[in-house]
């Protein structure tokens, strides 16, 4: 089983929303069997809370159902997960101060082909949640894609 972590600021906007899409995509790839998904936050002050109720109408007007609370990365998660895939470029170094692990950490945007947009902007101030969705269904398609050809997953 391949495990793969987002990882955003509070988890509570990007991302619960990257993993819900995630999910989603592994589930209609028929591969929930193959592939474990789950999100983390950097920062401690939304454990156990529900998604922002933007992420959660995104969410549902693309007919994506998510049910999570928030929690926040912990150091075991980097060799507990295959992969933690962050939302910015801050993101990326909180993950890489915990330390060294066994997971391949990656920015999201990392995985969209042709494209200079290397952050997933937090739409927590701004309400940017549809952008975020946009960019987030991208970075998870590309995601997908590279552990299938990784993985010699068809």
């Amino acid at each position: 089983m391949l495990r793969v972590l987002f990882v955003c600021l509070g988890n509570i906007c990007r991302s619960p929303m990257a993993e819900a899409v995630f999910a989603q995509l592994v589930k209609e790839a028929h591969l929930q069997d193959f592939i474990e998904v789950d999100s983390a936050g950097t920062a401690d002050w939304d454990i156990d809370s529900a998604p922002h109720p933007g992420t959660l109408y995104v969410l549902e007007q693309n007919g994506i159902e998510y049910s999570g609370q928030g929690r926040k990365l912990l150091k075991t998660d980097l060799d507990s997960f295959d992969y933690i895939i962050t939302m910015d470029d801050k993101n990326l170094r909180d993950v890489k101060r915990l330390g060294q692990g066994s997971a391949v950490v990656a920015p999201l945007m990392g995985f969209v082909d042709g494209t200079d947009i290397r952050e997933v902007p937090d739409p927590y101030f701004d309400n940017g949640f549809e952008i975020v969705h946009m960019l987030i269904q991208a970075g998870a398609q590309g995601l997908l894609q590279h552990i299938k050809a990784e993985h010699h997953i068809s």
